[in-house]
């Protein structure tokens, strides 16, 4: 539905458990966050933070599919977080869910190493010398790395874990080696998420790494997301739609 700001919207995702309002023009929330808070294997009672939260998505998903679950999203643009933070009140989880402003490389003081359960993240996507960057600030600074890059993104996750957290990452599928080879020394599991069931090869990846862990790296078969008619298949429904959990 509109809200009364031509400027914004509020919608419905997660089969209209979680209500979103956000910048009408730029960056919108996909499905890409909500596939995140998926997988991320979080229990009640733990703190989980989201890194790069943006209007809050992920989180407020996470805090939807698993009550008791306590979630703090840092971002770098002080009026996404203000965003976030009235999407936390719209969804009566500001008890339990809340947004702070901060860089990665200089993090507030509440952001403590090593104080969550669980970290997640959906970081920028492309590396800052490929493709044509967006007009928009908002959509440049959610798609394209900025002066953190990638390696800079999962250092500071780790961090923020626990040594036996787990960190969980949606990125694209072509950067899977860059990603994988910053988290080597954990037990890693990649699930592709393929568009279809017609051989073609993913264009996103999940990517959970369990710290403190044997070091491991394996590949599960894949999430298909679309079935014949072009619809989601049951298992991305239950997902997207029904609050299921995502087994990485």
């Amino acid at each position: 539905m509109s809200g009364a700001d031509p400027d914004f919207t509020e919608d419905r995702i997660l089969g209209g458990r979680v209500l979103l309002r956000q910048p009408a023009q730029g960056y919108r929330v996909a499905i890409d966050p909500v596939l995140l808070a998926a997988a991320a294997p979080a229990r009640a009672g733990d703190l989980v933070l989201d890194v790069g939260c943006g209007v809050g998505a992920a989180a407020l998903c996470l805090a939807a599919r698993v009550p008791g679950v306590r979630a703090v999203g840092v971002d770098v643009d002080a009026a996404t977080v203000a965003l976030a933070d009235g999407n936390a009140a719209l969804n009566g989880v500001a008890d339990r869910v809340r947004f702070v402003v901060g860089d990665i490389a200089a993090p507030p003081p509440e952001l403590a190493p090593g104080l969550f359960d669980r970290v997640m993240t959906n970081p920028p996507f492309a590396a800052p010398d490929r493709g044509t960057a967006s007009p928009s600030a908002g959509k440049r600074r959610a798609t394209v790395e900025g002066t953190a890059d990638l390696a800079a993104w999962i250092a500071f996750c780790r961090a923020m874990a626990k040594p036996d957290g787990v960190v969980t990452v949606i990125h694209r599928a072509d950067r899977r080696d860059e990603l994988t080879s910053l988290l080597a020394d954990a037990d890693v599991t990649v699930l592709p998420l393929l568009p279809n069931a017609s051989g073609k090869p993913a264009k996103r990846i999940v990517v959970r790494a369990r710290l403190g862990a044997n070091r491991d790296l394996k590949t599960l078969p894949g999430l298909v997301l679309h079935g014949d008619g072009g619809g989601y298949t049951d298992a991305a429904e239950a997902i997207l739609r029904q609050a299921a959990a995502l087994n990485v």
